[in-house]
C-alpha cells in the first residue's frame, strides 16, 4: 500500500503496542467487554464491519463492507465534521481481530488509531483502542488538551456501544 497520501510517516505503527511516535500524543485504553467465544465474535464483527462506530452515532461513508488494508472511509460528524481516512491494517484471528486507519488530508487529526478486540486464555474479551495523534486543523489545534479529551471519551463510549452489542449473549 502506497502512504504517499497518509498525512504522516510511521503508517501501520499501531500494530507495535505502545509505540508512539514523536511530537504525537498517546492513547491506550482497554476496555473489558464479556466473556466466551460468542461474544468474541459478536464483537469483532461489530468492530470489523463498522456496526461499533455506527453505533457510536457516527456517519461512516465506505464502499467496503468490512475493514481491509487499503480501504477509504470518511467519518462524519453531525455533517460537519469530516475525517477522511484509510485502514492500514486489520487482523483476525484465532483471539483477535481488529483493525487500524491512518488519516488523510482533511482530517482534523494527524495519526493513526486502532481496534482491537482480545480474547484472553481465561475467555475474558477485551476491545483495546490505541493511537498516536496531533492537531491538524486549525480548530483542533486551537483546542489543545480538549480535543485528547474528547478522543479518550470516544474510545471509553467504544468500549460501552461494544458491550451493548454484546448484550444478551449468554457467557460461558
Amino acid at each position: 500500500m502506497s502512504t504517499e497520501d497518509f498525512t504522516y510517516e510511521e503508517v501501520g505503527a499501531t500494530r507495535e503496542e505502545g509505540h508512539c511516535p514523536p511530537g504525537f500524543h498517546p492513547l491506550h485504553m482497554r476496555m473489558r467487554i464479556g466473556e466466551g467465544t460468542e461474544v468474541f465474535r459478536r464483537a469483532s464483527e461489530a468492530v470489523l464491519t463498522w456496526e461499533m462506530h455506527r453505533a457510536l452515532g457516527v456517519e461512516i461513508d465506505t464502499s467496503a463492507q468490512r475493514a481491509a488494508p487499503g480501504v477509504d472511509v470518511t467519518v462524519s460528524v453531525a455533517g460537519v465534521v469530516r475525517a477522511p481516512c484509510r485502514v492500514v491494517w486489520t487482523v483476525e484471528e484465532h483471539r483477535r481481530a481488529g483493525w487500524a486507519y491512518g488519516t488523510l488530508p482533511g482530517h482534523p487529526a494527524c495519526g493513526e488509531e486502532a481496534f482491537v478486540v482480545n480474547r484472553t486464555g481465561d475467555g475474558t474479551m477485551w476491545l483495546t483502542v490505541s493511537s498516536f495523534s496531533r492537531p491538524a486543523a486549525w480548530y483542533t489545534r486551537a483546542a489543545g488538551a480538549a480535543t485528547r479529551g474528547v478522543q479518550h471519551m470516544l474510545a471509553r463510549r467504544c468500549g460501552a456501544v461494544l458491550r451493548r452489542l454484546c448484550a444478551g449473549i449468554p457467557e460461558p
